[in-house]
């Protein structure tokens, strides 16, 4: 069984149909999505897109959706910093009730048998939290507590919208990157697993996907468009900005 991981998609909906138009091209058998489909600027096209799928498809919950369903539920997303949080109530106020109980059935993680892989843990984040963060650089003795003990070998992630691959006591941790809000190279990352682990990158028109998100009622649309299109922040740029914020 060969396997496609698509995390972080942001609700980024050219940048998913452009991967999708990859996946078609390889043999893949099922799609993991890790979490993190909302918010973005088109939610409900995004989510109508995925419920669609003729590919058998596993969705997880992400530290976005969370905030979303607390938000639908009349709660404050406390994960969420206040700046960030008009986001979160315009997101949920796009969504209907089925929205609401489809992810509500997302479990945060899953596990799979990969052929030439082995058993593989899909998480958001971390196993443990979806909003945890650590990078390539984050000293792996900081992380043991983390990833000791799995039932699995190997820990696919998301959550920092940059990929790597490293070992982390005795797990194999790959970080799927960003479908929809990468850090780095523009365009899309995700992952293609069985019999190996392949990094993928898939190039997209990006000038074409900017001028349909700018045309959203998406409060944020331009700066989307301009900042995680078009010229997303550099991979040096986030790792600075996160290494504060990595686990300790």
């Amino acid at each position: 069984m060969s396997v496609a991981a698509i995390y972080d998609i942001h609700a980024n909906l050219p940048a998913l149909e452009a991967v999708l138009e990859e996946i078609r091209k390889t043999d893949a058998e099922t799609i993991i999505v890790g979490g993190d489909v909302l918010p973005g600027p088109m939610p409900t096209q995004t989510l109508e897109f995925l419920e669609k799928l003729d590919i058998p498809t596993h969705c997880i919950c992400g530290n976005g959706e969370i905030a979303v369903l607390e938000q639908l539920a009349g709660k404050v997303p406390t994960a969420v910093p206040e700046p960030y949080r008009p986001i979160i109530r315009w997101t949920a106020d796009q969504l209907d009730a089925e929205h609401q109980r489809w992810l509500s059935t997302w479990p945060k993680t899953y596990t799979a048998h990969i052929h030439g892989v082995g058993d593989v843990l899909f998480c958001h984040a971390t196993p443990r939290d979806e909003n945890e963060i650590f990078t390539r650089l984050t000293p792996a003795e900081r992380l043991l507590c983390v990833f000791d003990g799995l039932d699995a070998s190997v820990v696919i992630c998301g959550h920092t919208h940059m990929q790597f691959d490293r070992t982390i006591g005795a797990a194999r941790v790959v970080n799927a990157g960003s479908i929809g809000m990468p850090f780095g190279e523009p365009g899309a990352d995700w992952l293609l697993l069985g019999p190996g682990i392949q990094l993928r990158h898939t190039s997209y028109d990006l000038m074409q996907a900017a001028e349909r998100i700018r045309a959203t009622a998406y409060p944020q649309a331009q700066d989307f468009a301009e900042r995680n299109v078009l010229q997303p922040p550099s991979e040096a740029e986030m790792l600075k900005l996160f290494a504060s914020a990595a686990l300790r």
